[in-house]
Formats: C-alpha cells, sequence, structure tokens
C-alpha cells in the first residue's frame, strides 16, 4: 500500500467518525475543524494528529496530499475548498464528502482541476453506526484519483470489497447518493404510514414494538430502517415526543426535481 496519509476537515458526527475509523484501520489522520477544540479533542482521544489551522493540515500531509471534507454542502464547503486550494499542489486530491447537488459538484469540480487539483464526489450513508458498522460509500471520479485514495474506501467501507463503488465519472457519487436518500425517504414514509394503520386498529390491541421485531427476520421488509423502527417503538409506541416533520436537507427535493427533468415517475418519492 502507498500513502497512508489523509487529511479529514470538518469534525461533526460523521467527519469525527469516519476519522476514528480510518485511525483504527492504520490510516494516518491528521484532523482539522473551523472550531480547533475539537481536532485537538480528537487527537488526545486516539492518538492521531490534529491540525491548528488549514495551512498547518496541508503542511502536515506528504505530497500528492489527499483531504477529505465531511463539512454542510454549499457555502461552508465552498468557502473551505476556496481557502484550501491556493495551499495545494499539483495533483493532491479532495474529496467532497457533503451531501451536495451533483451538478453542484460537477462545477466545484471544473474550477477544482483548472488549478491541477483532482476532486472525487463521495456520497456517504452510514450515519453514526458507521464507526462501527462502516460506511457505504458512492464515489465519482477519474479512475486515477479514484484508484488513489481506494486504501481509504476500503478502510471506511464495511469490507475492502463491499460497501463502496466507482459509480463513474465527478457527480455520479452526489447523483446516486441523491437517488439513495430519495429512496430512503421513500421507506421511511411506507414505515410510518404501516404502523399507524397497525395502531389504528385499536380493537386488536397490537403491540406494535412485537410486530416490528418479528417483522425482522424472515419478512420481505426487514431493513436496516425496520430495525431503528423496532428500537424505537421499543422505547416508545405513542412517539408524541417526535415532531411529525424532517427537516429538508435538500436531497428528497433534489430527487424530485430530477425525477421530473428526466420525465420518471416516482410517486413514492
Amino acid at each position: 500500500m502507498g500513502n497512508k496519509d489523509i487529511g479529514m476537515v470538518g469534525l461533526g458526527r460523521m467527519g469525527a467518525n469516519m476519522a476514528r475509523r480510518l485511525h483504527l484501520k492504520g490510516m494516518k489522520v491528521t484532523a482539522y475543524n473551523r472550531h480547533t477544540e475539537k481536532a485537538t479533542e480528537l487527537a488526545k482521544e486516539t492518538g492521531m494528529r490534529a491540525a491548528s489551522s488549514l495551512e498547518a493540515l496541508v503542511q502536515a500531509l506528504p505530497t500528492p496530499r489527499v483531504l477529505w471534507l465531511m463539512l454542510p454542502a454549499g457555502e461552508v464547503t465552498q468557502s473551505h475548498i476556496d481557502s484550501i486550494l491556493p495551499l495545494l499542489s499539483k495533483n493532491d486530491i479532495l474529496i467532497n464528502g457533503a451531501n451536495a447537488f451533483y451538478e453542484d459538484s460537477i462545477a466545484q469540480s471544473q474550477k477544482v482541476e483548472a488549478a491541477g487539483i483532482r476532486y472525487i464526489d463521495a456520497g456517504v450513508s452510514g450515519g453514526i453506526w458507521g464507526l462501527q458498522e462502516g460506511y457505504a460509500l458512492m464515489v465519482g471520479g477519474s479512475r486515477e484519483a479514484v484508484a488513489q485514495v481506494t486504501p481509504f474506501l476500503e478502510a471506511l467501507a464495511p469490507a475492502a470489497d463491499k460497501g463502496w463503488l466507482h459509480c463513474g465519472p465527478v457527480g455520479s457519487g452526489h447523483f446516486v447518493k441523491m437517488a439513495h436518500n430519495g429512496i430512503e425517504y421513500g421507506m421511511m414514509q411506507a414505515l410510518a404510514e404501516g404502523f399507524a394503520i397497525l395502531q389504528g386498529k385499536t380493537e386488536f390491541g397490537l403491540d406494535l414494538a412485537k410486530v416490528a421485531e418479528m417483522w425482522r427476520y424472515g419478512s420481505v421488509v426487514r431493513s436496516w430502517l425496520l430495525d431503528l423502527t423496532a428500537d424505537t417503538l421499543t422505547k416508545d409506541q405513542v412517539l408524541a415526543s417526535i415532531a411529525p416533520i424532517v427537516a429538508d436537507s435538500g436531497e428528497g427535493l433534489w430527487t424530485a426535481q430530477t425525477a421530473l427533468a428526466l420525465k420518471i415517475p416516482a410517486p413514492v418519492i
């Protein structure tokens, strides 16, 4: 294996756990966060390196550098890229792991690659469980760039040969992640509607937690989302404390808009 050094920019719930998993898998992680105490605390916890600035982060990495950005999509990611770009050298690699709209990623890559820096868009799924279970990684970029970062993808995935895919050119990774999230929202809505129907038949006195737990084994609707539903229902079957809305992070809207643009019926999404 070649270069094991990687810089992780953004240490929220996803970024911090991805940095931890990479470190546990033997990668040499240098962590950076805008609020530097997060990087310092993570370094104390794990023994990985912390950078106090983007300049220090870039200087800590051997060339060709690999930097993985796990930041909110849009202005925050773009401002970090604008700050990092002048610090990098030709053939360094920037990986954008945000939940970004794929067309924005394509446009972003053109500016990055015009500066001689290679760009990869990476859709990441796995949430807070990814540290233990591994992450699903949907990757877009050139064959050469993806080959260079393959050791990191294999370390983050559930297995070296499972759970990650080079989907195609730049933009394809975030496109596949967008569709993934659209499917997820449809599945979540179906689960919510189904359990509402079960709950509504009051004369049967159904134990929703037991139904969900039973469905986890052998049923055609078994899934990770059902596992989470079963766990939640074990704690609270009324769910009165949970708001009946979910904040829109963009992916559902983008999936619906893309379906319309492609003239593909998608009533569930």
